[in-house]
């Protein structure tokens, strides 16, 4: 009795079909290196990354030079995109994990300053790190620790400016070099209206207008909080509020000057009635006292509500009652010490002040006038004077 086993349906059969199959099947002919395939290798085995991450990390092994591996990655989207079997949109989610882990640096564009392209932002590069490096066996280096992986792009022996002369001769693509951040493409989306601005939205103003309109202020000198709050209202009641306000923008007048002096005219305002709701507050707590000033020629005496204030001078019999904004100035002299609490001492010497110049004085003694030799040869001088002048004017008729 035979023991070997049947064989399976369809085993050892040939099927030309399938070989048909197989010679469909297409790969990268790309011979790499050994150090590359090696960081290749190792960036698909990082185990912490998700597999997007890891994805990107193995086609940016492929791409950098080994020779100058902290250099430049001369890599467009097109090229990481079919290396890595992902869209753009997970190409860009990847990038931002392995910059979020430090194993990748994505430097900001640079504007370009050649003649003929000023203005224009140049391309953006990708930059490996010193633990992404390491992490690839690249260089002969520790790995370090996320916070100290940060490097400049340009190695040390390499100049910045020929940092872009000698690109890697694996990933000359021409059309693919590219720049690797959807910033520079994108549209830019507005941003939240300032608080101060947001009036403007009910009028028919959009959000874009108004950053425009914040633009064209700058341009002339102006910030478009201070035109919108000196003339809020007259802009309010404007029949084309954007016309109108494109004109104040226009107009020569210094509206933040205006907004200034407001200000400073309010706060004065604002100091004067806290200063006078201070001296209303001094004059209550010294209801009823009385006061005498440095000289002691003065008695102030404040009733007993604080309504009104009595001023005694030792030279008058009849006393004075304040008015106008006398609690001012009563606040005023009692903080700078020009008058003071009365002592019994104090009102005990304006009283004899007052005694004494309430004393009777004694009438002036008439003294008869008596005629001098001196007055009477002034008498004669004007007499002979008088008749002179009354002969000149009889002889003139």
């Amino acid at each position: 009795m035979s023991i070997a086993q049947r064989f399976v349906a369809g085993e050892g059969e040939s099927h030309p079909e399938d070989s048909a199959a197989l010679a469909a099947f297409r790969c990268d002919s790309v011979n790499l290196p050994w150090v590359i395939f090696r960081a290749a290798f190792r960036a698909s085995q990082v185990e912490e990354l998700p597999q997007r991450a890891r994805s990107v990390f193995a086609a940016l092994a492929r791409t950098v030079d080994a020779s100058r591996p902290y250099a430049s990655i001369y890599a467009g989207r097109a090229l990481l995109t079919d290396r890595a079997l992902q869209s753009k949109r997970t190409l860009y989610r990847a990038l931002a994990d392995l910059e979020h882990a430090g194993l990748i640096r994505r430097p900001g564009q640079l504007r370009i300053v050649t003649e003929g392209y000023e203005g224009r932002f140049g391309r953006a590069y990708l930059h490996l790190t010193e633990t992404a490096a390491a992490l690839l066996g690249l260089v002969e280096a520790p790995v370090a620790t996320p916070e100290t992986s940060e490097r400049p792009a340009v190695d040390a022996q390499t100049p910045a400016d020929q940092s872009f002369d000698e690109p890697s001769a694996t990933v000359a693509h021409g059309a693919y070099i590219r720049d690797l951040s959807p910033m520079a493409f994108q549209k830019r989306q507005p941003g939240h209206v300032p608080a101060d601005l947001q009036r403007l939205l009910p009028l028919g103003f959009s959000k874009f207008l108004v950053f425009g309109l914040m633009r064209q202020a700058r341009e002339a000198g102006k910030r478009l909080s201070d035109v919108v709050e000196a003339t809020w209202e007259h802009l309010k009641k404007a029949d084309r509020p954007i016309c109108y306000l494109r004109a104040l923008l226009r107009s020569p007048v210094d509206f933040g000057h205006q907004i200034r002096s407001r200000d400073a005219d309010r706060a004065a305002k604002a100091d004067a009635a806290a200063e006078r709701a201070a001296a209303a507050e001094l004059v209550r707590e010294h209801a009823g006292s009385t006061f005498v000033d440095a000289a002691g020629t003065h008695r102030l005496v404040l009733d007993t509500d604080g309504a009104s204030a009595t001023v005694y001078h030792v030279d008058e019999g009849v006393p004075r009652v304040e008015a106008g904004d006398w609690q001012m100035r009563f606040a005023r002299a009692l903080r700078c010490g020009r008058i003071r609490v009365a002592t019994d001492a104090d009102l005990a010497s304006f009283a004899q002040a007052r005694r004494q110049h309430a004393m009777p004085t004694k009438a002036p003694v008439d003294v008869p006038r008596v005629m001098t030799s001196a007055i009477s040869n002034q008498l004669a001088l004007l007499r002979a004077t008088l008749r002179g002048s009354r002969a000149g004017a009889l002889r003139s008729v």
